[in-house]
């Protein structure tokens, strides 16, 4: 995702999502320990078990190249992912035989559960890729930030079951939140879990969907960590933001590392279900 004035400080990763493929994707994060998504699809995982939905959908904001999809739909690790990526067998073939052998790469490793995924991410190259190989059963390179949801975009928010987004707010606002929600006009609208740095506040996202009918919990006594700071400018960044906030970063932050609170959002004649869910998720 592009930055906004909120993350403004923080480290730009805008180049590696300009790319017609995932290698820098991978290289660049993968040097600095990004490791969200894998804490991330275990959590939504876990939400989906407990919504119990047949043929469930997935709307994933702030996606990339589908990296939470990879590891929801397939039996394969992050870590994997990284050594997929960064194979010297694949260093200098094209973007195009890339694609080829993600689709095969994908096709072998496909759970036969399938949770269908649909992307959103301002970044048009890494939506096409994700979309190509499979990974996004429908991707959208759209910036609500700015504009309107698509007509088709709105038509998938529809049949949504579950918004997911893992470390995306603060690049993205309860703007964003507001016009995917707007485009609901049946039913309840569809469970929100999401992964947020503690450098953001998460309290405006939480209000706009309060406004939808939806409550919201964190999950008390945990957090995950991101990925390490790029250098000693975005820690001092980082724990600023904090101090500003009231957060204690003492063993997370200070130690070297962005860390993500994990929040849940339901309507509100679920709270049972989703309480036993947090239960379980609490040390």
């Amino acid at each position: 995702m592009s930055t906004t004035q909120s993350t403004r400080a923080k480290q730009s990763f805008d180049d590696v999502y300009a790319q017609p493929d995932p290698r820098p994707y991978y290289d660049e994060l993968g040097s600095l320990d990004y490791e969200v998504p894998e804490h991330g699809v275990k959590v939504f995982s876990r939400v989906l078990e407990t919504m119990d939905v047949e043929s469930p959908t997935i709307v994933d904001l702030c996606c990339s190249y589908g990296v939470n999809a990879a590891l929801l739909n397939h039996d394969l690790t992050l870590d994997e992912l990284y050594e997929h990526y960064t194979d010297d067998g694949l260093a200098t073939v094209s973007s195009e035989a890339l694609a080829e052998v993600d689709r095969s790469f994908f096709s072998q490793h496909h759970d036969d559960d399938h949770t269908r995924v649909v992307g959103l991410d301002v970044a048009a190259p890494a939506i096409e890729y994700a979309t190509r190989v499979g990974l996004l059963d429908a991707g959208f390179a759209e910036n609500l930030e700015v504009d309107e949801p698509s007509s088709a975009l709105a038509a998938q928010i529809e049949d949504a079951d579950l918004l997911t987004v893992t470390g995306g707010v603060g690049y993205i606002t309860a703007t964003t939140f507001e016009r995917l929600l707007k485009c609901r006009h049946s039913g309840e609208p569809p469970w929100v879990a999401a992964l947020c740095l503690r450098t953001v506040p998460y309290e405006p996202v939480a209000e706009c969907l309060a406004g939808f009918g939806l409550v919201t919990e964190q999950i008390p006594d945990v957090t995950f960590p991101q990925r390490r700071f790029a250098d000693a400018d975005e820690r001092e960044y980082a724990l600023g933001e904090l101090a500003e906030l009231g957060i204690d970063p003492a063993g997370k932050e200070a130690e070297g590392r962005y860390h993500v609170s994990a929040y849940l959002s339901f309507p509100e004649s679920e709270r049972a279900r989703v309480e036993s869910l947090i239960d379980e998720l609490t040390p």
